[in-house]
């Protein structure tokens, strides 16, 4: 398992540790840092990242998983897919932007969202849940194809929250949830929550005797970071994401097998924490853009310490593979 806190550097999870005394990722043994820089650029942006968590390949800006001459790379999650594993990605974004794309799909640039729709679609993903339901509706496509219509031949199709919660979920062996037409709202009024989301993906993918890879992003800690919000929301997001990783540490008690890995694919905002006028730990930015800052890394299960130290997140991506060949 993979979770990826997009923008999320280390004063993020200082923040949250400020808030909550007891953290998911405090139950993980190894920690690290990776280097995240893209071939392109000293800072990186989430489509060459994700790419190389992705392919274990180091490629330019915007890329999605193609390397620098634009040639597809094959991802960890496809190799899964041809062992017969089971595979994932959740996202709190559309699931066609750049970090869940970068893991089933293959195009030049992320902006060609109904592309990366398509080819998500035709890679057979056992379970996708997020936004972004626009990029397949038959209505909003100018080549007017019906994505939808061809999620449900295969798969178990919910387009709201409620369709979600009414689910007898272990009925379900292939599931698609697009919740809404672009991206989920912020954690205050999420729904489902990224933990209720990771839930629900774990019941199936852990019914797979071949094994799963699953790929769960925390969108929005980068999106708030990009507006400079206050640090509560930072906050809020991170906690959602913990949260979702309480779950997976749920899960590896029953399947010690399991390895789950924590990262993030930039750091945004240059976010310090300060004291407010009220003696408060405040949000402090230094840009509204990305930052060329390390990122932190967390991991538990079989061969984390493969994962400990200071690496690149090209390095990670090439380790998650042998993981899943093994």
């Amino acid at each position: 398992m993979l979770f990826i806190a997009d923008g999320a550097g280390t004063s993020y999870w200082a923040a949250t540790h400020f808030v909550a005394d007891v953290l998911s990722v405090h139950q993980f043994p190894v920690v690290g840092l990776v280097d995240v820089r893209s071939s392109s650029h000293d800072i990186t942006d989430s489509a060459a990242s994700a790419t190389s968590y992705a392919a274990g390949v180091a490629t330019y800006n915007g890329a999605i998983g193609v390397d620098p001459d634009t040639l597809s790379v094959p991802t960890v999650l496809e190799m899964a897919a041809e062992r017969g594993m089971g595979t994932g990605l959740v996202a709190t974004s559309s699931i066609t932007h750049a970090t869940p794309a970068a893991f089933a799909a293959h195009v030049p640039r992320r902006a060609m969202q109904y592309e990366i729709a398509r080819q998500m679609v035709d890679h057979n993903v056992t379970v996708v849940l997020g936004g972004g339901r626009r990029y397949f509706d038959p209505a909003v496509r100018r080549d007017s194809l019906d994505l939808l219509a061809a999620i449900c031949e295969g798969h178990t199709y919910v387009g709201s929250h409620a369709e979600f919660s009414s689910l007898a979920i272990d009925t379900v062996t292939a599931l698609y949830g697009l919740f809404t037409p672009e991206h989920m709202p912020a954690a205050a009024t999420r729904a489902p929550t990224l933990p209720e989301m990771t839930e629900a993906a774990l019941s199936i993918l852990g019914r797979d005797p071949d094994g799963f890879f699953l790929m769960v992003e925390a969108s929005q800690p980068d999106w708030r970071a990009h507006d400079n919000e206050p640090i509560e929301r930072i906050v809020a997001e991170m906690l959602d994401l913990d949260r979702a990783i309480a779950v997976a540490l749920e899960y590896r008690a029953r399947h010690p097998e399991t390895l789950i890995v924590v990262t993030a694919d930039h750091e945004t905002g240059g976010l310090a924490l300060q004291r407010d006028s009220t003696g408060s730990i405040a949000a402090s930015y230094t840009t509204g853009s990305h930052t060329a800052a390390m990122v932190p890394l967390f991991a538990i299960g079989p061969g984390a310490r493969r994962f400990g130290g200071i690496t690149t997140n090209d390095r990670v991506g090439r380790l998650l593979i042998e993981a899943v060949q093994h």
